[in-house]
């Protein structure tokens, strides 16, 4: 059984910057604090995206603390170029990162926490859960979901639009996923469009300032004080198209249609009996937060989500959820991490190096 004060659990930009603060407020490393890391390498959630996102797609990430991000020119991959630097800060500050580790659960343990993951038993006196959303892709059922003969893909598992040229190819959500894939893919293949809601689009040349920021931190974050569960960024701030998918939206790519009452072998069919052939289907639905781990801690409420006081839970004030709710940004996630170390520090008493 291995001991420590602070486990944090995931090591993207939030759990990255939760592990330098907990050290530079005092925390010895692996004895005052340790970072799980289910992945085989530095990079969260980023070395598993798709080859065609790039820097410019993405629009460059929010510096970790103590090192800024290096100089992009925008066409380097993300899932190559945001790992490097992930990799480079582990390295600089000498982070106790332990990898692979897979959390598969915390429980109490008198007034201690008890993990239990793939590689032994860790205690803990507190809790930093930093795992993002990547592990739990979100897939809604619908009628002959199961008959479905052609492919079935969420964007987790999307490569790239070459593995469906000259094909038919549904694409199902409302997200800035759905918008940026649909501008890739339909320029190989024919790509209709479904969504539970129609599309809100931003007003064109409206700037997503400061205050836009604050309103939708605060509306994301009166929604975790309540317990209910997160709503998607989308949700609050409305869609609004990059220079590179112009093209596509003039191409009449961006044509929603009302979501489909079931699937059938070879396609879908709505309501009124409509129906339409397609050789696949990409979900572009999101993802939920990857929680299943703290099961055994009881903090979900009947209404579904995790009450929240700030980044601590209010069941439970030793575990923090960081890059969840008001902090799922990487800005967020590095302020979060900030927030719920000061917590720890203060309430925990750093152990002596």
């Amino acid at each position: 059984m291995k001991r420590t004060q602070v486990a944090v659990i995931g090591a993207g930009q939030a759990g990255l910057s939760a592990a330098y603060h907990l050290v530079r407020m005092g925390f010895p490393r692996y004895d005052g604090v340790v970072v799980l890391d289910r992945n085989p390498a530095p990079g969260g959630a980023w070395q598993h995206r798709w080859d065609s996102l790039t820097m410019h797609d993405v629009h460059g990430i929010a510096n970790l603390p103590g090192v800024d991000v290096p100089p992009s020119a925008g066409v380097e991959r993300a899932n190559a170029f945001v790992p490097q630097y992930f990799a480079d800060y582990e390295t600089r500050f000498e982070l106790p990162v332990v990898r692979p580790v897979i959390v598969e659960s915390v429980r109490h343990n008198g007034e201690l926490f008890e993990l239990t993951t793939d590689q032994g038993e860790y205690e803990a006196e507190a809790i930093v859960n930093a795992t993002g959303t990547w592990n739990r892709p979100f897939i809604p059922w619908y009628p002959g979901i199961e008959t479905f003969q052609g492919r079935q893909l969420h964007t987790a598992d999307y490569n790239g639009a070459g593995e469906f040229a000259g094909r038919h190819v549904l694409v199902v959500g409302g997200g800035a996923s759905a918008v940026q894939l649909l501008a890739e893919i339909s320029e190989v293949a024919t790509t209709p469009w479904v969504t539970r809601r129609p599309p809100e689009w931003r007003t064109p040349g409206e700037e997503f300032g400061p205050e836009i920021g604050r309103q939708i931190i605060a509306k994301v974050d009166e929604r975790v004080r309540a317990g209910l569960p997160p709503k998607s960024v989308v949700a609050v701030t409305g869609l609004q198209l990059r220079e590179q998918e112009q093209a596509a939206y003039r191409k009449g790519v961006y044509t929603r249609l009302p979501m489909f009452s079931r699937i059938t072998p070879d396609g879908v069919e709505w309501a009124d009996g409509r129906a339409e052939h397609v050789d696949a289907i990409l979900w572009a639905t999101g993802f939920r937060a990857d929680l299943a781990h703290l099961a055994p801690l009881h903090l979900r409420e009947p209404s579904g989500g995790i009450r929240m006081d700030g980044t601590h839970t209010v069941l439970e004030p030793r575990v923090h959820l960081i890059g969840y709710g008001p902090s799922a940004s990487t800005i967020g996630g590095n302020r979060a991490g900030f927030q719920a170390a000061r917590q720890l520090r203060d309430l925990l008493q750093p152990v002596a190096a």
